[in-house]
């Protein structure tokens, strides 16, 4: 019996360790789709796109091989294509609008953005977007331009700005139609961002009204040239851009974020940092820098709406940029050439920024739902910082990452694990900042939540 007895301590000393350890830093079946990223599909998508001519919003919608609706069928068709190996889980669809008369759109238009969604099995059939299962967006715009905003007509070939980013797109989804996820993620590619942000306005407004609980946002545009106008050249790291506060954050949460110290947390600015952390562990030779503004000097882009509305939502754009291939007539002039062509694109940087994408999508589209009901114990004054949190639902649920960083830090610092819902930390609370996430037994970390005070 004695040495029953033991057998049996040992085995629950075994179990016991194995699930308070950590779960593994990184998941096997992500590392597949980052190794499923290829650059000569978005080689090959990219001069597709440049094939119809223009992709000017306002252009040809009749025409099989030019313009505008050429583009977005041949979109919808790849889209499709993509879908037949996702068993029934990814839908297709044209979200048609009409855009009223503006500085650029002189008369109104139908606008159209490619949409494809990828679902859980256990939510087919339903509607092509579920508002109570999360949603991921990763995104692009697909329209292009030339000198002028207005013109419909001329050589408009848009490779860079932003072919590179529909590609980036479509390419995920390819590979992405093969996996089934905990989340929903929906690939989008928006038209009319050259007009004034026209698919993404639309597209953000109607998420909002509908309620659709859109966990992060990822808006690709300009992310495929290595070459500066300058003359240098930088291929090791992507920028990405997050804006702290969104219009929304006004009232309570305003003063809140303000008493606590918390400008730098927002969920934008919170999304920026996970796709850092994530992106740089299952992509090592490559880079994510950490842009603290909403986009690039006085510009935007289609994570704009999003972000206004209240959804995390950032852009990624390439660490370097050419104006010479950024809206401009395809010419040459004074030994300059100029035009946003193929020819100028780096596609293997492409690639790496995609498969920077890919990993942190799809360790977000794995991971449990980050905690709820955070907080941080104050009941009196006290040299430690105790937290606490509701339990996740999750029957894979392997426990919660700790982070905290000092309060001068752009990135979390230091990371502890646990079981529990609650842990005294041996630091001050006056001193750091803190965030909690639900981890998998696969290592999947979902986004950290931010812990209030309750006294």
């Amino acid at each position: 019996m004695r040495h029953r007895s033991i057998l049996w301590l040992m085995v629950f000393l075994i179990i016991k360790t194995l699930y308070t350890q950590p779960p593994p830093p990184t998941n096997p079946h992500i590392e597949n789709v980052i190794t499923e990223i290829s650059s000569a599909n978005i080689k090959a998508t990219v001069e597709k796109l440049v094939s119809f001519g223009t992709r000017h919003s306002l252009s040809d919608t009749s025409s099989e091989t030019k313009g505008i609706g050429a583009a977005r069928r041949w979109i919808k068709s790849e889209f499709e294509r993509y879908a037949k190996k996702s068993i029934g889980r990814m839908k297709v669809e044209f979200q048609e609008f009409l855009a009223p008369g503006s500085a650029r759109v002189p008369y109104p238009a139908k606008i159209v953005n490619v949409i494809a969604t990828l679902q859980p099995s256990n939510l087919i059939p339903t509607k092509s977007v579920p508002s109570s299962n999360r949603i991921l967006i990763v995104s692009a715009h697909y329209d292009s331009r030339a000198s002028n905003p207005l013109d419909s007509v001329s050589q408009a070939p848009g490779a860079n700005d932003d072919g590179s980013g529909t590609a980036l797109v479509l390419e995920l989804a390819r590979v992405f139609s093969k996996y089934e996820f905990d989340a929903t993620i929906m690939f989008v590619a928006f038209a009319g961002e050259e007009q004034g942000l026209l698919g993404s306005r639309h597209f953000a407004a109607a998420a909002k009204e509908q309620g659709w609980h859109i966990e992060a946002v990822f808006n690709n545009d300009i992310v495929g040239n290595i070459h500066s106008g300058d003359g240098t050249i930088e291929s090791t790291y992507v920028r990405l851009f997050s804006e702290a506060y969104s219009p929304i954050d006004t009232g309570t949460t305003f003063r809140l974020r303000n008493l606590l110290g918390l400008e730098n947390d927002g969920s934008s600015r919170g999304l920026a940092r996970y796709i850092k952390e994530i992106g740089e562990r299952y992509v090592p030779n490559f880079g994510v820098k950490l842009i603290y503004r909403r986009d690039r000097f006085l510009r935007g882009g289609d994570h704009l709406p999003f972000h206004e509305q209240g959804f995390a939502a950032v852009r990624f754009t390439e660490a370097k940029e050419n104006f010479d291939h950024q809206h401009q007539d395809v010419r040459t002039k004074s030994g300059i050439s100029y035009g946003d062509l193929p020819e100028y694109m780096n596609f293997e940087y492409c690639a790496a920024i995609a498969r920077i994408n890919a990993a942190t999508l799809a360790s977000l589209a794995f991971a449990p739902v980050p905690p709820s009901n955070v907080r941080i114990m104050t009941r009196s004054l006290e040299y430690t910082t105790t937290l606490q949190w509701n339990k996740n639902a999750e029957s894979d649920l392997a426990g919660y990452n700790i982070l905290y960083r000092e309060t001068t830090s752009p990135t979390w610092q230091h990371t502890l694990f646990t079981q529990d819902t609650a842990i005294t930390l041996q630091v001050s609370k006056d001193d750091y900042f803190f965030g909690i996430q639900a981890v998998d037994r696969a290592g999947n970390a979902s986004l950290y939540t931010i812990p209030l005070p309750l006294r």
